[in-house]
């Protein structure tokens, strides 16, 4: 079957030079897991803290599921994040010592049905930074739209 992404948080790498990647499980109840299965969640405003040796994704919106009782959860509240002491210790070293911040990547279902994030170890981008990655894919893109001109003969 393989895994399912569910949400893309495209901002992140444009705003955020990602060094390193790290798979979380994330804590949900019934109502959020099935809003996730229903593709209903936003991480464009969400980061990740880690607390009191806990780590926590804070801003991310899952969306209350339409068919839910009364006791529907909140969209935008504060969701525990499954890693292991050592992971989180490591973490914690290299973000306070380097000025790096944790950012959510994607959401996904793993072959197993569980929701998994992908959180991502990155350095604000400076304006100039951007402007360099933006001017780099254009370059790219022209470069391989001449290749294929000049396959088709033009």
């Amino acid at each position: 079957m393989g895994e399912k992404t569910i949400a893309l948080n495209r901002r992140a790498r444009h705003e955020y030079l990602i060094i390193d990647t790290i798979e979380a499980g994330i804590v949900l109840t019934g109502s959020e897991i099935k809003s996730v299965r229903a593709n209903k969640v936003n991480l464009s405003d969400a980061y990740a803290r880690i607390d009191r040796n806990e780590a926590w994704l804070i801003g991310a919106h899952i969306a209350q599921f339409a068919e839910a009782n009364r006791w529907n959860h909140e969209p935008k509240r504060v969701r525990k994040l499954l890693l292991h002491r050592s992971e989180i210790d490591e973490l914690k070293g290299r973000m306070g010592a380097k000025g790096l911040s944790l950012i959510p990547l994607r959401l996904y279902l793993s072959d197993r049905g569980r929701a998994k994030l992908e959180l991502g170890l990155g350095r604000g981008k400076q304006l100039h930074d951007k402007r360099r990655d933006i001017a780099d894919r254009e370059a790219k893109r022209d470069v391989a739209r001449e290749m294929a001109d000049a396959r088709r003969g033009r």
